[in-house]
């Protein structure tokens, strides 16, 4: 396995659901330089040459927005896939489950994630957590990461930084270790 702080190839890039749908949402959201950041990471794993895995939502619901044949489902421009990068559709909110990601991480000797994405108490985190209950060691990007402003269990209203930080909290030491993208770059620089 990975030692702390080494970013050790191959290391896989894993964006979840930066879809069209997504970005129709008018609820107050947070992290609003996500987008930018995600894309800034997609660039270096070009670059670099390191597996990107494209992962996005397919409702089971004809009437969601990511319906199969809905221009929600589709990725958002700048977002798409290149050729060779793998795209995997997922039918609930965690990339494992019912897919063939963890076998296809582990033909290519992938010990390493690093996930970014939306929602962060949704998608991020239910697959943040499989992917360390699987062993693998997981890295959050959390200002590449974001939600909206959610209603709680008891009825109070959230905002997003709220529900985005307790995800995060819940993530932190025990599923993943969560770190920015500023960090993430300067440990890209520490390589050898």
């Amino acid at each position: 396995m990975p030692t702390a702080n080494q970013i050790n190839p191959p290391t896989a890039l894993l964006t979840i659901d930066m879809q069209q749908g997504i970005a129709r949402v008018s609820a107050p959201r947070n992290n609003p330089g996500a987008e930018q950041k995600i894309a800034a990471l997609h660039q270096h794993w070009r670059a670099m040459g390191w597996p990107l895995v494209h992962i996005r939502h397919i409702s089971r619901q004809a009437e969601s927005v990511f319906a199969p044949g809905q221009s929600g489902a589709l990725f958002q421009p700048a977002f798409e896939p290149q050729a060779g990068e793998y795209v995997l559709e997922k039918n609930v909110t965690d990339a494992f489950c019912h897919s063939a990601l963890e076998r296809w991480l582990h033909v290519r000797g992938i010990e390493q994630l690093v996930i970014v994405g939306v929602a962060s108490e949704n998608s991020v985190e239910a697959t943040a957590r499989s992917a360390s209950n699987l062993g693998f060691k997981t890295l959050v990007i959390h200002d590449a990461c974001y939600t909206f402003d959610k209603t709680d269990f008891a009825g109070q209203s959230r905002r997003a930084d709220d529900v985005h930080n307790m995800a995060m909290a819940n993530l932190r030491d025990e599923y993943a270790e969560v770190i920015g993208c500023s960090e993430l770059v300067k440990r890209f620089a520490a390589q050898p």
